[in-house]
């Protein structure tokens, strides 16, 4: 078969957040062209952010996305107290901690039982799973209960689990004022659930190693979707401040996203790269009961990242129940700060990978802003996974499968285009 000349157009890709499209170009048997291609048209959000109060500007650009809204809150908050030289408190801190531990929940599972479980069990979407069958039965009601307790945790830290309330410049505008308790009993109850779940994915997974340069936060003392600073898989240390210095955009004619290389070759980001960098700072309780998972990272094998995002689905839980057990929380002033200007940075791990955030602020208004999405710095690599399935499977596979295991792989990036879904709809020319 390696006289094969073949066009793959994948005119929408299912099961991932917002339209996005595929062509493939495959001559003598190679993978001469992958292009992965975000549909979506820019609304130019950079652009709006300019004039808007500083205070305000969190709410607004939480409406880039609803899945990972509050992951946009977090990170331009976080730009805008650097921009301005506030330092929040420590109850502030764990407070956030908690909100990004409970969207992680959230927003892994949604990905994880609703977009990925379905091809697990060979089917189209998690309403066509068998109640009557006990083993589809029990993941159907586990991904309702997870998904639901990450919308709680988020709900009683944030006021909302969608475009939260409370989360403000210098801290937070309400404290949780009643008792965790059946809050930490939701998140103990999960527990049993995830790790079903984990185990069912490395039994079931997919395999496609590719190696390539993988890119986290990793926390100075424990770890952190928050702060810390950039570390790499080639052992480089990047300060967050220093982020534009170091990933260089690339214009991509046929996207409406903007790729980005570091040092000028694709690399990957979110849950694999987290883990392949920081598995030694899971909680405790965490590593005890995945012993034999984590011996599995660091890991070349992008489907790796469906089991990495389990991974700290149980990471967020068992710290979450932690900081519930332990903290007691107080009313307090939110920190105010003594400058209307300055130019800040804010870089955080959103589900997806890292997020970047700069604002300049003059007078108390933002005069200019920048945001850096995770799927915009994955897109480059993502072609280059796809180009290596196909060759990899072009002499064993008909052209349907070929078509689902794409389908599959970019699934396990987790792409966040935007918030939608879509059947998919192919066009072969073959020569």
């Amino acid at each position: 078969m390696h006289d094969i000349d073949l066009d793959i157009n994948l005119m929408e890709i299912s099961k991932i957040e917002g339209h996005a499209g595929l062509e493939v170009e495959i001559r003598q048997g190679k993978v001469k062209d992958v292009r992965f291609k975000i549909q979506e048209y820019k609304r130019f959000y950079t652009q709006g952010m300019s004039g808007k109060k500083a205070e305000i500007l969190p709410q607004f650009v939480s409406r880039i996305c609803g899945t990972c809204s509050n992951a946009h809150l977090l990170a331009s908050t976080e730009a805008i107290e650097n921009a301005l030289g506030i330092h929040i408190t420590d109850q502030s801190k764990l407070l956030r901690r908690l909100m990004i531990n409970g969207l992680m929940i959230r927003d892994h599972a949604l990905h994880l039982y609703i977009f990925s479980l379905p091809d697990i069990f060979e089917l189209d979407s998690l309403i066509d799973f068998d109640e009557t069958d006990p083993l589809q039965n029990q993941f159907l009601h586990d991904a309702l209960e997870v998904k639901a307790i990450g919308n709680d945790l988020q709900v009683y830290i944030a006021g909302r689990s969608v475009h939260a309330l409370f989360i403000a410049v210098g801290g937070f505008t309400q404290i949780p004022k009643t008792d965790p308790t059946s809050l930490i009993k939701k998140l103990e109850s999960i527990r049993s659930a995830v790790i079903r779940l984990i185990n069912l994915l490395i039994e079931k997974q997919v395999k496609l190693n590719h190696p390539t340069t993988y890119v986290a936060l990793r926390g100075l003392n424990n770890w952190s979707f928050l702060d810390g600073n950039i570390i790499t898989s080639r052992k480089e240390t990047i300060e967050e401040s220093k982020f534009r210095e170091h990933f260089e955009n690339v214009v991509i004619p046929y996207s409406q996203a903007t790729g980005y290389t570091y040092q000028g070759q694709s690399y990957m980001v979110g849950a694999l790269s987290r883990l392949n960098i920081n598995y030694d700072q899971l909680h405790s309780r965490t590593k005890n009961d995945l012993v034999n998972v984590l011996s599995l990272f660091p890991s070349t094998d992008v489907f790796m990242n469906n089991v990495a995002q389990a991974i700290e689905m149980l990471h967020c839980i068992d710290d979450s129940i932690d900081i519930l057990s332990n903290t007691h929380f107080v009313e307090e002033e939110r920190v105010k700060s003594t400058q209307n200007e300055g130019i800040g940075i804010g870089v955080i791990e959103a589900p997806r990978g890292l997020l970047f955030y700069k604002v300049s602020i003059l007078e108390g208004s933002v005069v200019k802003g920048q945001v850096v999405v995770p799927t915009g710095q994955n897109q480059i690599n993502i072609e280059k996974d796809i180009g290596k399935l196909v060759e990899d499977n072009l002499e064993t596979m008909n052209q349907a499968e070929i078509e689902y295991e794409i389908e599959k792989l970019i699934r396990a990036y987790d792409p966040c285009i935007s918030c939608a879904s879509h059947f998919l709809k192919v066009k072969w020319n073959i020569k």
